[in-house]
């Protein structure tokens, strides 16, 4: 197994840490999905936080999942950036979606992380490529595929029927 590259980690919460990751599964989850050296802070807010950096950066009035802040990504120098993590929208994606709060903070950790090292999904190629590359890293990490349908298993419960609108 090879090494996996040095990470300089902070791990801060700017909400109360219960159900929260910590510091120890942020690092590991991070150092699987870095392809160098990097320094990253991570912060989990809450959805006022998350909104106000949405609008102010991406000009989007309102709280989205995860935000990643490139500082520095040339080659041979550490990767550099902030992941902002929303508690109560990682929270309610996870329970819609049925899966386990700690795969979905999991997913959009790497998610972040791969954003960060200049990975990106504005073309469908592009998306695929990182999808790809999101599933394998969770793989190795123990996580389910997170882009699977937990409707598809024959033994899982059935799809819920959607009404007429």
């Amino acid at each position: 197994m090879s090494a996996r590259p040095a990470v300089a980690l902070a791990v801060q919460y700017a909400v109360p840490r219960r159900g929260l990751p910590s510091p120890g599964a942020v690092a590991r989850w991070a150092r699987a999905a870095l392809p160098r050296r990097a320094e990253v802070a991570v912060r989990f807010v809450g959805a006022r936080e998350a909104r106000a950096l949405n609008r102010t950066f991406r000009g989007r009035d309102y709280a989205t999942n995860v935000l990643t802040f490139v500082y520095e990504n040339r080659p041979r120098r550490p990767l550099a950036g902030d992941l902002v993590l929303c508690v109560p929208v990682v929270a309610r994606e996870a329970r819609e979606q049925g899966k386990p709060a700690r795969a979905h903070y999991a997913h959009l950790l790497v998610h972040g992380a791969l954003h960060l090292a200049g990975h990106d999904h504005e073309r469908a190629a592009d998306a695929r490529r990182m999808q790809a590359r999101e599933r394998r890293i969770l793989a190795r990490l123990g996580f389910a595929d997170p882009y699977a349908d937990p409707y598809a298993d024959p033994g899982a419960a059935p799809r819920p029927a959607r009404r007429a609108r």
